[in-house]
């Protein structure tokens, strides 16, 4: 079996391929647009993901570029 590659777009749409047959080289035309809309629909999360074993946290606290870390754990400077 050869290859198998693929031009799939932002919202998952196949616009080249695959191609099992021969040594192919693919093009397609994209649509720089959809990207953002595919940022957008990503699930992170996966539409089965539960509540109950899986969370999504986003630390928005400020981050210093350097930390000491000891046995005990993080300490502030």
């Amino acid at each position: 079996m050869r290859g198998g590659s693929a031009i799939i777009d932002p919202l998952g749409e196949v616009l080249a391929g695959p191609d099992f047959s021969a040594e192919t080289i693919l093009y397609a035309d994209i649509n720089p647009n959809q990207i953002l809309r595919g940022k957008y629909d990503f699930d992170v999360s996966g539409h089965y993901a539960r509540p109950d074993v899986f969370q999504l946290h986003v630390d928005t606290r400020e981050k210093r570029a350097v930390s000491a870390i000891s046995a005990t754990g993080p300490q502030e400077p």
